[in-house]
């Protein structure tokens, strides 16, 4: 009679199995890329559009993108592979914008820049795009203008704007339904004043 071989994982019971099957996924996930640091890159220039929509200061959306770069690489494990990092580290700027950003912005007295001196272009971009941000950067408020880019721009629903900006929905609607006003009433200011001149030459 041949003696009852037992192997080590014959010995562990079931609970901590499982246990032990988890570590080894966890190990083994640890060890492939980290999706946060390979995928940052890439979002560069539209973290850059961003930070400049909310504080439309050349510096501070310079110290907004490094800030948000460095927390999502801090949080890396918090990230949920398969999930949109676009959507995740839009959500971590604009926690950063408003709690502690804009505060230092106001302490400094934030200057301006020129809307077209900053826009940057990314494999996506046209020319409607840039005069649309042009508009929206030396127009509209802040909550509006970062409302509508994440919607118009970046293509967020409406339910995605209201998580990566912590407000309801509701609000989303209503911001975007002022801005869309504003633009109107910038656009028939701008054919009123085309078609002026035209009248005293005639």
């Amino acid at each position: 009679m041949k003696p009852q071989t037992e192997t080590i994982d014959s010995r562990i019971p079931t609970p901590a199995k499982s246990r032990v099957s988890s570590a080894k996924r966890n190990a083994s996930s640890a060890s492939g890329p980290d999706p946060v640091k390979t995928g940052l890159p890439r979002l560069l220039t539209r973290l850059w559009r961003f930070s400049m929509v909310l504080s439309h200061d050349e510096e501070t959306a310079a110290d907004l993108v490094q800030k948000t770069c460095l927390r999502a690489l801090q949080r890396s494990t918090q990230f949920q592979p398969g999930t949109r990092l676009d959507r995740w580290t839009f959500s971590i700027m604009a926690s950063l914008w408003k709690n502690e950003l804009r505060a230092e912005r106001i302490r400094r007295g934030g200057g301006f820049v020129d809307a077209r001196e900053v826009l940057v272009s990314d494999s996506h971009g046209k020319l409607e795009t840039h005069i649309f941000l042009a508009q929206i950067l030396t127009k509209l408020p802040e909550a509006q203008r970062s409302t509508i880019l994440l919607v118009y721009v970046e293509g967020l629903t409406y339910a995605e704007a209201a998580a990566t900006l912590a407000i309801p929905v509701g609000t989303v609607m209503s911001r975007l339904a002022n801005a869309r006003q504003k633009l109107a009433e910038i656009r028939t200011a701008a054919e009123r004043q085309a078609v002026e001149p035209k009248r005293k030459a005639g």
